[in-house]
């Protein structure tokens, strides 16, 4: 579950962006909007680039977040070691937001799952710091993060890898790069397996601002599929063989583009 908010404290924003987000321009839309409710000048953002193997791209998150006002730092944790450094976890206290950056997601959940990196993530989220992630790092923020799986539109037995996210929040399953790398399949698939969260499958370039009371607006030039199983009724996971497709029935679907909102605690679709 995720971690408890202090009283009288309000939770703070879980932001998944699909990947490819506009990084160019005077104030690039997803990313200015992070910055905006992380304090505008007054923002305090850490950048963690542990999903990938490049190594600009940390520094080149922390530019544009600087060049946009914030201030901004690049924090390396390449190995679970380093999550264990007094060092990195007072500067990442000090933070008033977390930005993930894209890469494999896998390097996330080996390297930082169950570390005090990971826990004070939570403990900061629930104590209203903001909380982003593009790509792999928009997979890894719920509680249950798809790790790999096939491509295509139907799910299938063994269509999906899954592994333990950081849990900010447990009302939700994340994809991202949905509609570009067809992943509605994997994403049906994890759900099957839990059909107590939401699907939510992210394009690219638009993002999912999640507020403290579970009311989501969608921003960006895609879409946001929601996958609501609330009322499935029968699911052909259980017996299916290895990689045949699976039969869902009663599942419900919205598309929602920029504007639009959906609430994961009441699952109710909106336009205002």
């Amino acid at each position: 579950m995720p971690a408890i908010a202090v009283e009288s404290t309000q939770r703070g924003y879980i932001i998944p962006i699909g990947g490819a987000e506009r990084k160019k321009g005077k104030k690039p839309a997803i990313l200015g909007r992070f910055v905006e409710l992380c304090g505008g000048d007054d923002a305090r953002i850490l950048v963690i680039p542990t999903a990938s193997l490049l190594n600009e791209t940390g520094p080149q998150y922390e530019e544009l977040f600087k060049s946009m006002g914030a201030r901004s730092m690049c924090v390396p944790i390449e190995n679970r070691e380093e999550c264990f450094n007094e060092e990195t976890l007072r500067i990442l206290g000090e933070a008033t937001g977390v930005f993930i950056t894209g890469g494999n997601q896998l390097r996330l959940s080996t390297i930082l799952g169950g570390t005090p990196v990971a826990r004070l993530i939570r403990s900061m989220n629930a104590g209203g710091v903001h909380v982003a992630g593009t790509s792999a790092g928009a997979a890894i923020v719920s509680e249950h993060m798809i790790a790999g799986g096939r491509s295509g539109s139907s799910p299938r037995e063994s269509g999906v890898e899954l592994a333990p996210g950081l849990g900010l929040t447990n009302r939700v399953i994340i994809d991202q790069h949905f509609n570009q790398r067809q992943r509605m399949g994997r994403l049906l698939a994890a759900l099957s397996f839990n059909p107590f969260a939401c699907g939510l499958g992210i394009d690219e370039n638009t993002a999912a601002f999640i507020a403290p009371d579970g009311r989501m607006e969608v921003l960006g030039n895609g879409t946001v599929t929601v996958v609501d199983p609330s009322d499935l009724r029968h699911s052909s996971m259980s017996y299916v063989r290895r990689a045949e497709a699976v039969t869902l029935i009663g599942l419900k679907l919205h598309v929602l583009a920029e504007g639009a909102h959906f609430n994961v605690e009441t699952r109710i679709a909106t336009l205002d």
